[in-house]
């Protein structure tokens, strides 16, 4: 194997497991079962739709009962014609009695056709407003639900995988949706064609439901093994998506070119995707000859009941009209029953994948308010308090913070500093309660913070961490964000930007406070790493809330702006209490306290200048930084 080849298939074993090859498939009773219960689905999607828009369900549905009722209709208006007709024909009948009377049927066929017409314009019409009012309120809901569920959630990869297909579901099922009020109108156009040739003959009908079976249970199996392909398929897909992101990033350009990347990601892409093609290609093979297979009875059903209605018009048993009546009634109701067939095989198909949807609205979250939970206390007296707390992230069993104590009063600002991974933004977490404690209690002024509302809580933190986000907005808007109702209050934005120095950065912009930053929109401009963090900084003054924390929030600065902004910070904290959380000493050593971390303890806090003399940790990593400087 060659040494590039060689290599490029080492690196690939640093990548997620996400393999497509070949799993054993399940029993056909086993796939009935499965699809038979995936239908419990339906109504709860059917609740959505409804709540989605009311009127239009409601006129769609009543266009589809005027459109079920032409075909049964106008057949048997043809028939009417065609005995008058045949009438005149065999001189049973002259056509001076009868002109009027034909002439009303052919208008009334006329105005079948046109109502026909009209009521299957109406359906697409309704179908389409429909689809969008569905799309928007179903994809409104998953933001808002997602929105709501615990932060662990979003640490979990199979959450992430049940998100994604929810995401998907939740605007490509408008096929299922379409599907089910065709098979309304289906059902009303078979049953009463097949209420006609029931009156002929109950065996024409059941001939013709019995030869469907076998290509309705084909279709149906292979639905089903196409679902069971896509489910196992999620992770990959996934993992295309990321590498398809990579490979045509903005944020990723550099390195591509530089380390010569491109065709290791090509690679992997295309080794993944040919693996899912191989996969599909597989199927689509086996259902072809399956089903084309399966189809033929069908195909017999229907020729065999029209040759029986030939041979009872030969023999006069029926006119010709009623043999054209019967001609059209078998061939539309073989066609419909199959189109039910396949519907429901459809839907069923469809309510497979709505699984996830369903169970992604049905997660709850942990941490949320009680009820009557208590207001947030305004002022805050006494502080933070956490008591013997421990915590473990959901799906291990490394303990973040063992037997944790520490306070933060009312008014004070500390720092917490030690190594990463050291539980420094767990208790920013847990102050903010995104999570609860494993064990022990956090206590603001007294009172267990799960006794509080969480929302109202919220109203009296403001935070910026260290992986703030960046909104491809307005500048306005990204500073905005840290108390939304202010978003049309340009003092209050420009007080909190000149608190932060970023009015600074604001007035170089073409457009200042409405320049759209990013360049995902047209017109955009992009931002140095220091210049967005002066943007986040002014979210958490915006906010002008109790309590103040800040995770790394000068990360991205240089020397001289990250004096400049906690000398700011010391004058804008006054009063508050303050934490925040910092790498750089010169940062740390401007707070009241520090506490310096180890293993989830505390190992150490104090003053700098106590610190110092200590000779301890603190110190220890104080003049390892301090001498990169000398």
């Amino acid at each position: 194997m060659p040494g590039s080849v060689r290599s490029l298939t080492s690196l690939f074993d640093y990548f997620p497991r996400t393999s497509v090859t070949q799993q054993p498939e399940q029993s056909t009773f086993s796939a009935w079962r499965d699809r038979l219960e995936a239908l419990k689905n339906v109504p709860p999607v059917l609740s959505i739709v409804w709540h989605s828009g009311r009127h239009v369900v409601a006129l769609g549905l009543f266009f589809r009962v005027v459109a079920s009722l032409i075909p049964v209709s106008t057949a048997y208006v043809s028939k009417l014609i065609i005995d008058v007709i045949t009438a005149i024909v065999q001189h049973k009948t002259t056509f001076a009695d009868v002109e009027t009377h034909l002439w009303w049927l052919a208008a009334i066929e006329f105005a079948l056709a046109i109502t026909g017409n009209i009521a299957g314009r109406l359906i697409d019409y309704y179908d389409s407003v429909l689809a969008d009012r569905y799309t928007r309120h179903v994809s409104i809901e998953v933001m808002r639900h997602a929105s709501q569920l615990d932060l662990q959630s979003y640490e979990d990869p199979v959450y992430y995988d049940r998100l994604e297909r929810a995401r998907v579901q939740a605007t490509d099922r408008l096929g299922m949706i379409q599907s089910i009020g065709r098979l309304f109108q289906q059902v009303l156009t078979t049953a009463s064609l097949s209420a006609a040739i029931l009156f002929f003959s109950p065996w024409l009908l059941l001939l013709l439901v019995v030869c469907l079976i076998p290509a309705f249970l084909g279709e149906s199996h292979f639905a089903f093994l196409n679902y069971a392909k896509n489910f196992r398929q999620t992770p990959i897909k996934r993992e295309l998506d990321y590498l398809r992101q990579v490979g045509g990033s903005k944020e990723a350009a550099k390195e591509l070119k530089l380390f010569g990347l491109a065709d290791f990601f090509t690679g992997r892409f295309t080794m993944l995707s040919n693996q899912i093609f191989d996969e599909n290609l597989r199927l689509f093979r086996r259902r072809l000859w399956a089903v084309s297979l399966l189809s033929m009875f069908s195909t017999g059903g229907y020729y065999g009941a029209y040759v029986w209605v030939i041979y009872e018009t030969a023999i006069g048993t029926f006119t010709i009209g009623t043999l054209s009546f019967l001609t059209q009634s078998i061939i539309n109701a073989s066609n419909n029953i199959s189109q039910i067939f396949s519907t429901l095989s459809s839907i069923a198909d469809q309510a497979l994948f709505l699984t996830d949807l369903l169970a992604f609205f049905e997660m709850r979250p942990t941490v949320m308010s009680k009820p009557n939970a208590l207001p947030a206390p305004r002022p805050i007296m006494r502080g933070y308090e956490f008591q013997n707390v421990s915590f473990t992230y959901p799906g291990t069993e490394r303990l973040v913070l063992n037997h944790l104590n520490f306070r933060l009063e009312s008014g004070e600002r500390i720092a917490l500093i030690g190594q990463n991974g050291q539980g420094k933004t767990t208790i920013v977490k847990l102050m903010t309660r995104l999570y609860d404690p494993t064990g022990g209690r956090v206590l603001l002024d007294g009172v267990d913070l799960r006794e509080y509302d969480i929302d109202d809580l919220s109203r009296e933190i403001g935070v910026i961490f260290q992986d703030f986000m960046r909104y491809e907005m307005t500048a306005r808007a990204n500073i905005a964000v840290g108390r939304i109702e202010y978003l049309n209050d340009l003092g209050k934005i420009e007080a909190a930007a000149e608190k932060s120095l970023a009015d600074g950065v604001i007035e170089r912009l073409p457009r200042r406070y409405d320049q759209m930053l990013g360049r995902r929109f047209e017109g955009g401009v992009d931002l140095s790493g220091g210049e967005w963090q002066k943007l986040a900084l002014a979210r958490a003054y915006l906010r002008d809330a109790q309590v103040l924390i800040l995770d790394e929030p000068t990360a991205a600065l240089d020397a001289r702006a990250e004096y400049e902004v906690f000398e700011r910070f010391n004058e804008l904290t006054e009063g508050k209490m303050a934490l925040f959380i910092s790498h750089r000493f010169s940062t740390v050593r401007m707070a009241e306290r520090i506490i310096v971390l180890e293993d989830g303890a505390i190992a150490e806090e104090g003053s700098h200048n106590s610190l110092i003399a200590l000779n301890g940790r603190y110190s220890e990593m104080f003049e390892l930084q301090a001498s990169s400087y000398r």
